[in-house]
């Protein structure tokens, strides 16, 4: 099934989906494809604002992305495996039975699954700017997130 498909029926039936994508064995590079993927629209969802920001100072666009392309290209899949590690031993203490790479995928996907309320908070930030209307898209975001995540959880546990 298609990536952005099983993005939006993740959003109704996220259970149902992680259990798709467990069947399909143990996959890192699919793991790795999934991170990566929601890194790179973690760092294109800034370029509204930062646009905005190079308009306001009179800068350029490299000049304020460039610092966003390392943290969200570079340090943050090193972070996200960490997270993922720390979320597992986390589990552990519920007496989890799944093992690190269901944790791995549970993170990763859920990151993924939710970008689309990413971009639209980047797009909200851009074009009204920060403020409640942006934290509000945010806060959706983040339930997003954790719904897709304890979900898929639950799901690696089974």
């Amino acid at each position: 099934m298609a990536v952005t498909r099983d993005i939006v029926e993740a959003h109704w039936h996220p259970r149902r989906v992680m259990s798709r994508l467990m069947s399909m064995g143990v996959r890192e590079d699919r793991a790795l494809a999934m991170l990566m993927g929601a890194c790179l629209v973690l760092f294109m969802s800034q370029w509204p604002y930062r646009a905005r920001q190079a308009h306001e100072t009179g800068g350029t666009l490299t000049d304020t992305i460039q610092h966003d392309a390392v943290g969200l290209i570079f340090v943050l899949p090193l972070l996200a495996y960490g997270l993922a590690a720390l979320l597992r031993l986390m589990t552990r203490a519920f007496k989890a039975q799944a093992d690190f790479y269901s944790a791995r995928l549970a993170l990763f996907w859920a990151l993924l699954a939710s970008t689309p309320a990413v971009v639209l908070a980047g797009m909200v930030k851009g074009f009204i700017g920060p403020g409640p209307a942006h934290t509000a898209v945010g806060a959706i975001w983040f339930v997003i997130f954790l719904w897709i995540l304890i979900n898929s959880l639950f799901e690696a546990e089974r």
